[in-house]
């Protein structure tokens, strides 16, 4: 049996990170050999992460310069390195990790599950982010896109949709790759808790939070140029996007509509016949007659697809859950396609069900 791969995990504190660290420790094919904090080097990752204890017993986070550390010792080796560092943050510490790869010859694979690599141009990046891009030389080696959209292996760096864009994504790109539709694309969102991150703030609050749903960033949203840059990548097509996100009162799961003009009238069976052919051998992906549930994909990397037509006007709607299909997990299915592992490795459990 093949000696599982040597896995490295930057910015550890995070829920995303939590989930990386929780499907590493499961995962076959490999082994952590270090996870880094910044705010937290020293200290137990059991302390952050009290139900990851059974796995992890005494690990240390270590920082920055023990990353390296360990990266200059597997000169020669191959290394997969996950990224959960904060936005903006992210792509200067890789940028120095990956110089510091190469100077020690290590075959180095890195899948960063941050915004820095989901833009193309620096110049794009920092219109969005009001900040300037921390490794712009390295734009040009990363791709962004989801597993299910790219065949084969694009190269050893990929930059992860974020959670909203991948649902997004997964409903835009058999439409706009088939010609589905014309005019403008309406998508309206609804994400748990966990999709605003750890640190605790007045949206995320649960007095705030439970029982309750509003819209936030409306129409301004940065995922929105995201997904129109990664969907011109991959199909040619530049889509108007209008999109509406809100936070809903739950932990986990997004359940995303997008509404569109398609091009001719089509039956909703029809629809669901093209997309089910657009995600043929795509394990992840499930096309089901009727209106998917988020109870049905969260706490797993499963997506649900559906739709409905009325004429000319459809409705797709997508549900998976933002910190594993949308973050950790499909962080950890690039690795494994990456790796020449069997791209469901360690990711193949079904949804809870009722959590």
């Amino acid at each position: 049996m093949t000696a599982p791969v040597p896995t490295l995990i930057v910015g550890g504190t995070g829920y995303v990170a939590g989930e990386l660290l929780r499907l590493v420790a499961g995962h076959p094919g490999l082994a952590l050999k270090g996870v880094s904090s910044a705010s937290q080097a020293g200290g137990r990752v059991a302390e952050s992460f009290p139900h990851l204890a059974p796995a992890l017993g005494d690990r240390l986070f270590i920082d920055q310069l023990a990353l390296a550390a360990e990266l200059d010792r597997r000169g020669g080796d191959r290394v997969a390195l996950l990224s959960a560092a904060p936005h903006v943050v992210s792509a200067g510490v890789l940028g120095e990790l990956i110089g510091q790869a190469e100077r020690s010859g290590v075959d180095l694979v890195v899948v960063d599950v941050s915004s820095d690599f989901r833009f193309r141009r620096a110049a794009d990046f920092q219109a969005v982010y009001r900040e300037p891009h921390g490794a712009p030389h390295l734009l040009e080696r990363f791709t962004c896109a989801l597993p299910e959209h790219v065949a084969g292996i694009p190269g050893a760096y990929i930059g992860h949709p974020g959670c909203f864009a991948s649902s997004m994504l997964l409903a835009m790109v058999p439409l706009l790759a088939g010609g589905m539709t014309q005019g403008p694309l309406y998508a309206v969102g609804v994400t748990g808790s966990t999709g605003a991150g750890r640190a605790p703030i007045a949206t995320t609050h649960h007095p705030e939070r439970h029982s309750n749903l509003f819209a936030y960033n409306p129409l301004q949203h940065r995922h929105a140029p995201e997904v129109v840059g990664i969907c011109e990548a991959l199909t040619g097509v530049r889509p108007a996007l209008q999109f509406i996100p809100h936070s809903g009162p739950f932990a986990r799961g997004i359940h995303l509509t997008l509404q569109a003009e398609l091009a001719r009238p089509m039956k909703a069976d029809a629809v669901r016949e093209a997309f089910a052919a657009f995600y043929a051998g795509r394990p992840f992906v499930r096309v089901v007659d009727g209106t998917p549930r988020v109870k049905n994909v969260a706490g797993s990397n499963y997506a649900e697809i559906g739709m409905a037509t009325a004429g000319t006007s459809l409705a797709v709607f997508v549900a998976i859950d933002n910190l594993i299909k949308g973050a950790a997990g499909g962080a950890i299915q690039w690795l494994n396609r990456l790796l020449g592992l069997p791209e469901t490795a360690g990711l193949d459990a079904p949804a809870p069900g009722w959590i």
